[in-house]
């Protein structure tokens, strides 16, 4: 219980630091992505990476679903990507 005015100020400048302090913590939460598909990270490029290894070997890509590591939607996505990759790396050999 705050029983005087310097007591009070007291409070008011710990409640102050501590609200600077929640509201740094707070910026740093802004801009951090906790959900949804995090494009191209460290993780996407080895699963990728992987996938691609395997699929340039003939591997189906029901063989390389099978295997458990990724899902097949995740299978037909880097499927897509490749292919764009490629389309890619032809079009800049033509020219």
């Amino acid at each position: 219980m705050i029983t005087n005015f310097e007591e009070a100020m007291k409070r008011i400048d710990d409640l102050e630091k501590e609200n600077a302090e929640l509201r740094a913590r707070l910026d740093e939460y802004k801009g951090k992505k906790f959900a949804g598909r995090q494009k191209h990270d460290a993780k996407w490029t080895e699963s990728y990476n992987d996938f691609v290894i395997q699929f340039e070997d003939g591997k189906t890509i029901m063989e390389i679903v099978a295997e458990g590591r990724i899902s097949r939607r995740t299978a037909y996505r880097y499927k897509a990507y490749y292919d764009e990759l490629c389309k890619l790396s032809n079009k800049e050999k033509e020219v």
